[in-house]
C-alpha cells in the first residue's frame, strides 16, 4: 500500500516554509538596517548642520563685534558657504540685501534663522557671550595701543616667571582688547593670594585708554542709576574684571553707596550694561538678519510618509511573490524525480522497474544510481536462479548414478564387483567436492574463510602443484612445467594457495589439448609477488572475460561436467586470493590460451 505523506512533511512545503521565512528575515533585516542607517546619518547630518550654522553665526558675530560696518563680509560669506556648503545670506532688518552665497535674485527662506546682534547676543558663539548678552569681541574704545601691550605684557611675564618661582603653572592668554591674563591650566583665573614681590596689582591696573573708557561709562550709567533713585555724588568705582572667560570690556562693581543690597545691585549692573551698549554701538556693524539653507523652512528630519511606506511594502510583497514563485518551481523540479524513484521503489520487486534520467544534477545521479542498483539486482536475480539450477544439475548427475547402480544391484540384475564399487566411490568424491567447493564459497561470502598463515616459499608452491597434477598432465598429453624469478616469498596459507593455484591449473589441463603446455610462473614486482598460469588451449573469447571468476559459469554450455567442470573452481580462487589481499585476473586470446595471473603481497625472505 502506498503510504501518503504528511502535508508538514512534504519536501515542496519544507522548501517554500524554509524560503518564505529566510525572505521575510532577509527583508525584515535589510529594513531595519536601511531604517537604522539613514537614520543615524540624519541625525549626523542635523548634528553637523548644527555645528556648522552655529559656526556661520560665530563668524558673523565676530565679524560684526570689530567692524562698524557690514562693508567687505561678502568675501567671508562665501567662504564660509563654501566650507559648509550651506546657502548664506545677510539682511537688514527690513530685508534689505547685505552680503549672499546665492545668486542674485534668489529668494530668501521664509524665516531668519538667527539675528546677528554682538550687543545683544543670544547664542553661545563666543565663551562669555551667553553671561551679558554682549560680544566679548566687541571692545570699542577699551582696545589697547601698542604701547600699553608692550607694557602689561611685560609685568605679565615677569608675574608668570613668580609663579613658577613657588612651583605654580600658568600660562598667559591676550584678550581680544590686547589685555593679557594669567590663567591656570584649567583656565581660571590666577590667585591674588601671591606677595608684592611678584608685581601683584601691577597687571590688573586700569591703563590710560582703559581709564579713559570707565570714566566715560560712568558718565553715561549715572544718569540711569540717577533715574532709578540710586544717585550718587562719588564715582561707581568700575574696575576691570581679568578673568580669562570674560573680555577686557567686562567690569564689576567695585564699591556703592548700598553695598548689600541686592536690588540697588542688580539695578546698578543693569545701567552698566546698558551704558556699555551705548558705549560699544559706535564701533560695531549694525543688527543684521541671517538666513541659512536653500529654502527650507524646517530643519531635515526622517519621515516616512504613506507613499514610501507603500513601496516598501510593495517591494517586500513582490520579493516574497517572486521567492514563492522560484522556489515552487525549484521544488516541483526537484520533487518530481523523486517521485518517480519512489514509485519506481514501490513496484513488485520482479518486475525491475527503471526511472528515466532527465538531469544532470543530484538528482540525475541519484536515478542513475538506482537503475544501477535495479540492474545489478536483476542480475544478481538471474545468477541466483541460474546457480540453483546449476546446483541441482550439478548434484543430479552423480546422485542419478549412485542411485541406478544401487538399484540394479538390489534387484541383483548386476553384481557388486570391484569395478562397480569404483565408479560408485568416483562418483561420492564428485558430489564431495562439489559440496566442499560449496562450503568454500559459502564460508568467503560470510567472511568465515580461515587462513593459517606462514612464511611460504613461492617456488615450493609451483613444485608442489605440478607434482600433484602431474599425473593428469602426462594421461592428457601435456606438459607442466614452472618458473621462478628471484625465488620470492610471501606470507600466506600454503593449503590455500596450494588450492588456488590447482583449481587454475586443472582448469588449463582441461582446455589445453595434447601436445599442449602449461606453464606455472612465479616473480616478484615490487611489492608484491606474482603468479601466472598460462596454457596454449584455444582460450577465452573477449565477451566472455567479464564472467569466467561467475559461479558455475562455462565457456561452452555444452562441455559435460567432466570435461568443462563444476563451475566453482575460478570463483573459489577468486575468493582466496582476495582472503589473502590479493587480485585475480584473466586475459586471453581466442586460439593462442589464456592467462590467468594472481598479485599477491610479498614478504621478506625469513631468517635462517
Amino acid at each position: 500500500m502506498k503510504r501518503r505523506i504528511p502535508l508538514r512533511k512534504r519536501l515542496l512545503v519544507r522548501l517554500l516554509i524554509a524560503t518564505v521565512l529566510i525572505a521575510v528575515c532577509s527583508v525584515a533585516a535589510t529594513a531595519w538596517l536601511a531604517v537604522e542607517t539613514t537614520t543615524r546619518a540624519l541625525r549626523e547630518e542635523q548634528g553637523q548642520d548644527l555645528a556648522d550654522d552655529m559656526k556661520i553665526l560665530a563668524e558673523l558675530s565676530g565679524y560684526a563685534a570689530t567692524h562698524p560696518r557690514w562693508n567687505g563680509v561678502q568675501s567671508l560669506v562665501r567662504t564660509l558657504a563654501a566650507q559648509t556648503g550651506r546657502r548664506i545670506a545677510l539682511t537688514t532688518t527690513d530685508r534689505t540685501p547685505i552680503a549672499d552665497s546665492a545668486r542674485k535674485g534668489t529668494a530668501l527662506p521664509l524665516g531668519a534663522a538667527a539675528t546677528v546682534d554682538p550687543l545683544h547676543s543670544d547664542t553661545y558663539s563666543e565663551s562669555g557671550a551667553q553671561l551679558t548678552g554682549i560680544d566679548p569681541r566687541a571692545v570699542g574704545p577699551y582696545r589697547l595701543t601698542s604701547g600699553e601691550r608692550a607694557r602689561l605684557e611685560a609685568i605679565a611675564e615677569k608675574q608668570r616667571s613668580c609663579y613658577s618661582r613657588f612651583s605654580i603653572d600658568t600660562r598667559i592668554e591676550t584678550l581680544p582688547s590686547g589685555r593679557p591674563v594669567i590663567l591656570n591650566p584649567d583656565g581660571t583665573t590666577a590667585g591674588d593670594y601671591l606677595t608684592e614681590d611678584c608685581g601683584y596689582g601691577l597687571l590688573g591696573t586700569p591703563t590710560r585708554t582703559e581709564t579713559k573708557a570707565l570714566d566715560a561709562l560712568t558718565a553715561g550709567a549715572r544718569g540711569c542709576l540717577e533715574r532709578h533713585g540710586l544717585g550718587s555724588d562719588g564715582p561707581l568705582f568700575l574696575m576691570l574684571n581679568p578673568n580669562g572667560t570674560v573680555s577686557s570690556s567686562r567690569y564689576v562693581i567695585g564699591k556703592y553707596a548700598k553695598m548689600g543690597d541686592a536690588s540697588a545691585m542688580k539695578t546698578a549692573q543693569s545701567c552698566a550694561d546698558d551704558a556699555l551698549r551705548a558705549q560699544l554701538d559706535p564701533y560695531v556693524a549694525p543688527v543684521a538678519e541671517l538666513y541659512l539653507g536653500d529654502d527650507e523652512t524646517a530643519p531635515p528630519r526622517f519621515d516616512m510618509s504613506p507613499a514610501n511606506k507603500a513601496k516598501i511594502v510593495g517591494a517586500a510583497g513582490l520579493v516574497l511573490a517572486v521567492t514563492v514563485v522560484v522556489t515552487a518551481v525549484v521544488a516541483t523540479r526537484l520533487v518530481r524525480p523523486l517521485r518517480a524513484l519512489t514509485e519506481a521503489a514501490q513496484q513488485p520487486p520482479d518486475m525491475h522497474v527503471r526511472v528515466p534520467v532527465t538531469t544532470r544534477d543530484e538528482t540525475g545521479i541519484l536515478a542513475e544510481a538506482f537503475n544501477d542498483l535495479t540492474e545489478r539486482r536483476e542480475r544478481l536475480e538471474s545468477q541466483r536462479k541460474a546457480m540453483v539450477s546449476d546446483i541441482a544439475h550439478e548434484l543430479r548427475s552423480p546422485l542419478t548414478n549412485i542411485r541406478g547402480w544401487l538399484e540394479v544391484t538390489r534387484d541383483g540384475v548386476v553384481e557388486p564387483d570391484a569395478a562397480l564399487l569404483a565408479s560408485l566411490h568416483e562418483e561420492a568424491l564428485v558430489l564431495q567436492r562439489v559440496i566442499d567447493d560449496l562450503q568454500d564459497l559459502a564460508a568467503a561470502d560470510a567472511g568465515t574463510l580461515h587462513l593459517r598463515r606462514e612464511p611460504v616459499r613461492a617456488e615450493d608452491l609451483l613444485d608442489q602443484v605440478a607434482a600433484a597434477h602431474r599425473v593428469a598432465a602426462d594421461t592428457a598429453g601435456v606438459t607442466v612445467r614452472t618458473e621462478d624469478d628471484g625465488k620470492p616469498w610471501l606470507d600466506a596459507d600454503p593449503v590455500r594457495m596450494r588450492q588456488a593455484l590447482g583449481n587454475l591449473v586443472s582448469n588449463a589441463l582441461r582446455h589445453t589439448p595434447a601436445g599442449g603446455t602449461v606453464t606455472l610462473a612465479a616473480r616478484r614486482d615490487g611489492d608484491e609477488v606474482v603468479f601466472t598460469v598460462a596454457d596454449t588451449g584455444s582460450g577465452i573469447a573477449p565477451a566472455d572475460l567479464p564472467h569466467v571468476f561467475e559461479r558455475f559459469w562455462r565457456a561452452e554450455k555444452s562441455r559435460s561436467r567432466r570435461t568443462g567442470g563444476s563451475g566453482l573452481g575460478l570463483p573459489i580462487v577468486r575468493h582466496l586470493i582476495a582472503a589473502h589481499g590479493g587480485t585475480a585476473v584473466a586475459a586471453c586470446e581466442p586460439g593462442s590460451g589464456a592467462v590467468f595471473t594472481l598479485r599477491m603481497p610479498g614478504a621478506a625472505e625469513p631468517e635462517g
